[in-house]
């Protein structure tokens, strides 16, 4: 049995320790760990070891982080997790990958779509929820501006920032109106009025950013979405 005071982080995805997001996130974490003065502890779960039955593989877990990746080998098992994490209602951050999984799985739970696309897996697919961005970002960084009032700017406590990217692939345009009510709502977007990020108004900590605010760690500087994320888990009643 873990000590009470410890808390655990399960990070969902498929380990590639060449992804810089992957070298980046325990560094990301550690460093939140220490200015928090919260101990706490990750594990990486490969997506190919979680099923339908996510609360099963989960349930040690104070929270979850769905990693960057360019396809998970398993889709299924990734949007199980984040499923699981919006019903428990522990602490979920999704980056890049993540980010996109977490609108695929709103869309099945809550626009009525049973089989959202995923244009990156599914070139093919007529109408993806998850499609081609129009302006690649690849290893760059690029000005993220929040939405007034939510939990991203107070996290900030600033109006912008500045976050690098990895991705080619992002929330269609055609869908984005839908975040204008529900309970996922915007909290950030691009200068092209792109959203780059999410967030759950009726969960304690339910966030999804397309950029990679882990990356912050590899220059030597804080992530304050990682710090609030950790200090959620922490913060999360004993289980």
């Amino acid at each position: 049995m873990r000590p009470a005071f410890q808390t655990r982080i399960a990070l969902v995805g498929d380990l590639d320790e060449a992804k810089p997001a992957h070298r980046a996130i325990p560094i990301a974490l550690a460093d939140a760990s220490e200015r928090l003065q919260r101990p706490v502890v990750w594990e990486w779960l490969h997506t190919a070891t979680i099923d339908a039955d996510a609360a099963t593989r989960l349930e040690e877990f104070d929270a979850v982080w769905c990693i960057p990746v360019s396809q998970y080998a398993n889709a299924a098992g990734a949007l199980a997790a984040i499923e699981f994490a919006r019903l428990s209602l522990r602490p979920f951050l999704g980056t890049c990958g993540g980010f996109q999984h977490a609108l695929l799985e709103y869309a099945r739970a809550f626009w009525g779509i049973e089989r959202p696309a995923n244009a990156e897996t599914d070139p093919a697919a007529a109408d993806p929820v998850i499609a081609p961005l129009e302006c690649p970002l690849v290893d760059v960084s690029d000005v993220v501006y929040f939405v007034r009032g939510s939990r991203l700017a107070r996290i900030y406590g600033a109006v912008s920032t500045s976050e690098e990217y990895r991705c080619r692939y992002g929330l269609s345009v055609d869908y984005a109106a839908r975040l204008q009510s529900g309970q996922l709502r915007v909290a950030a977007r691009d200068a092209r009025d792109g959203v780059v990020a999410v967030e759950h108004t009726e969960h304690p900590f339910f966030v999804a950013a397309l950029f990679q605010p882990e990356r912050a760690a590899l220059a030597g500087r804080k992530s304050p979405l990682v710090s609030a994320f950790v200090l959620a888990a922490a913060q999360r009643p004993p289980h």
